[in-house]
């Protein structure tokens, strides 16, 4: 499925850039374009790949940040230089793992919302190339 829609969307492009029919054609194509993108089932996708992009996507930012709230109170702390040194190294250890975490997290929803596109296609998975 997605060979094909790549494909079409090849044709497509070099088809609207290279045509010698002018721009008559091209707005044919530009109107058949617009059709298909207001289209309910393709305003559908748009409005769950937005609302992916406001939940999972920010997962990241945020826990970078939170890291590095946490690194600047573990270097501010009380103690000696070398304590606090330490501290610093083992909230950057954690840090790093909460940010690993995190990004296997939304790599694994962003996997996962493109699963849901493909198999709410009606002909998803069949049929050659």
């Amino acid at each position: 499925m997605k060979g094909k829609v790549g494909l079409v969307i090849g044709l497509a492009a070099g088809y609207v850039l290279g045509s010698r029919a002018g721009r008559e054609r091209y707005e044919q194509i530009k109107a058949q374009a617009l059709k298909v993108w207001n289209l309910d089932p393709v305003q559908e996708q748009v409005d769950k790949a937005k609302e992916f992009a406001k939940s999972s996507a920010m997962a990241l930012p945020s826990t970078l940040w939170d890291g590095a709230v946490k690194l600047s109170k573990a270097a501010g702390s009380k103690g000696t230089p070398g304590q606090r040194l330490d501290a610093a190294i083992k909230v950057s250890k954690d840090s790093a793992d909460d940010v690993s975490a995190a990004a296997d997290e939304t790599a694994q929803a962003v996997k996962d919302a493109v699963d849901d596109v493909f198999d709410e296609s009606p002909d998803a998975g069949r049929g050659g190339a």
